[in-house]
């Protein structure tokens, strides 16, 4: 459940994750305090924004929400194109929405989209020129896995394989009941996963993409979360790729931390 820096910057594979917040300072505070990111000023071409440094390298951005958008605060996975252009037309062509361009982040970082699928879920489009992505992962504070939480796979999943390229591959039942998931495969290495979880997916926000940011407890991280004025909404518990909790920062953003050495 871990996908190499490498690996990230190839074409559909998630490169880059970004939140707004609608306080980019308290955002910086409660990562800073728990995942021990510094922040740098990052292009500003649609208003506050700043990428976060683990040991230098770079690992994720933090935006700022203009005051009159009173839109929900959360994570955005990116995933890489060669051609972000290119990228957009076939999201159209296979009912998928895009939102926001394809237009170009700052004069050298690179060309970028936002997007959704035919069931809602929105993600980012990045076609990196100077700043390629997230420099490291696998290393606790560092993004580790990206998931799309959908009704089903069956209704996404080719959407997918057609715009990116990907290759699903299903998993076996597991237990009395089966598990509705896809491992998404570029070149034999799993990139990305669907899970298709039926009526447990949250009203609140329908069809998702979460990401897993890497811990060295998972235990003690979820206390940590709460320390800093976050919450946490499923607390840890074993999984086959490890211990793992999904919890929510100080303005609702949801993501996982799970542990990894």
């Amino acid at each position: 459940m871990t996908t190499e820096a490498a690996t990230r910057r190839m074409s559909g594979a998630p490169c880059w994750v970004s939140l707004l917040a609608h306080s980019l300072s308290a955002a910086q505070e409660f990562y800073g305090a728990l995942f021990g990111w510094e922040f740098r000023p990052g292009p500003q071409h649609f208003g506050p924004y700043s990428r976060a440094y683990l040991d230098g390298r770079e690992v994720a951005g933090v935006g700022e929400l203009a005051p009159d958008r009173d839109l929900p605060v959360a994570w955005t996975t990116y995933l890489a194109s060669d051609d972000a252009d290119m990228t957009a037309e076939q999201i159209r062509c296979c009912g998928g929405t895009v939102g926001v361009g394809p237009l170009d982040a700052d004069a050298n970082a690179g060309r970028m989209a936002i997007g959704s699928d035919p069931q809602g879920a929105i993600f980012g489009v990045w076609q990196g020129r100077s700043m390629m992505g997230t420099a490291v992962t696998g290393e606790p504070g560092t993004p580790v896995w990206n998931e799309l939480i959908t009704q089903d796979t069956a209704s996404v999943g080719p959407f997918y394989e057609h715009v990116f390229g990907f290759e699903a591959e299903p998993l076996a039942p597991a237990g009395p009941a089966d598990l509705d998931y896809l491992t998404l495969r570029l070149k034999g290495l799993a990139v990305v996963g669907i899970h298709g979880v039926g009526s447990a997916l949250p009203r609140d926000r329908g069809p998702h993409w979460m990401t897993y940011f890497a811990v060295p407890n998972a235990d003690a991280a979820a206390r940590r979360v709460t320390e800093l004025g976050g919450r946490v909404l499923d607390t840890a518990h074993d999984s086959h790729h490890g211990r793992l909790a999904t919890v929510a920062d100080t303005e609702g953003a949801v993501f996982s931390i799970i542990e990894q050495g």
